[in-house]
C-alpha cells in the first residue's frame, strides 16, 4: 500500500507543480472522441473532476454519489446553455480556476458542509465547466456524440477521485488533505497565470 501511496503523492506533486493549463482553447470538436478527450486536455478540468470524488469520499454517506451527480448534473446544464446562448462569459476561467483552488481548500480542510451546501457549491462549479464545454458544442459535427463524451471523462474522473478518497479514507486521511493542498496551490496558479 505505501508504494500506490508514494505514487498517489509524486502524482499529485507534479500535477500541482506543473503550467497552467486549459481544456478551452478554442478548437474545433468532432465527436465523441474529442468530447473524452477535452476533460484530459487541462489540469483545471482534470484537477477539479477529480476534487469533486475526493470531497464527496471524505464526506461520506450521500455525498460519495449525490456530490458527482450534481456535478454531471450541472456539467450537462451549464454545456446546453452555452450551445444555446453562445456568448462567452468574461468571468468563465476565473470561475474554472476558483473551483480547483476552492475544492482543494474544502479537501484539505476536510469541511464538511450541509448536504445542500455542498451540493449548490458543486452545482456552481459544474454550471462553469459545463459552460466551458458548451462553447465548443456547436462547433461539432456530432455535437449530442461530444456531450456524451465529455460526460463519460467526468465520470471516469470522479470515479478516479471517488476510489483515491476509498484508499485513504482510514489509514491515509492525512495524505488526502495534503492532495487538497496541492490541488488548491494548482488553482492558485490557474489564478495567477491565466491562459
Amino acid at each position: 500500500m505505501f508504494n500506490r501511496t508514494t505514487r498517489f503523492i509524486a502524482a499529485t506533486v507534479l500535477l500541482a507543480a506543473s503550467g497552467a493549463a486549459s481544456a478551452h482553447t478554442g478548437h474545433g470538436v468532432a465527436g465523441w472522441g474529442a468530447g473524452w478527450a477535452h476533460p484530459f486536455s487541462g489540469l483545471d478540468h482534470m484537477l477539479a473532476m477529480l476534487a469533486v470524488g475526493l470531497w464527496a469520499v471524505q464526506g461520506g454517506g450521500r455525498r460519495a454519489w449525490l456530490l458527482p451527480a450534481t456535478f454531471m448534473a450541472m456539467l450537462a446544464a451549464g454545456a446546453s446553455v452555452s450551445m444555446i446562448w453562445q456568448h462567452p462569459l468574461p468571468v468563465l476561467e476565473t470561475g474554472i480556476a476558483l473551483s480547483v483552488l476552492a475544492l482543494g481548500l474544502l479537501i484539505a480542510l476536510s469541511m464538511q458542509l450541509p448536504i445542500w451546501s455542498s451540493m449548490a457549491i458543486t452545482a456552481l462549479f459544474g454550471m462553469f465547466h459545463g459552460y466551458a464545454h458548451g462553447l465548443e458544442l456547436p462547433e461539432s459535427a456530432a455535437p449530442f456524440a461530444y456531450a456524451i463524451g465529455f460526460l463519460s471523462a467526468t465520470a471516469i474522473l470522479h470515479l478516479g477521485g471517488i476510489v483515491a478518497g476509498v484508499a485513504m479514507r482510514e489509514k491515509y486521511a492525512m495524505l488526502a488533505k495534503i492532495a487538497g493542498g496541492a490541488i488548491a496551490m494548482s488553482g492558485i496558479g490557474l489564478l495567477a497565470f491565466p491562459s
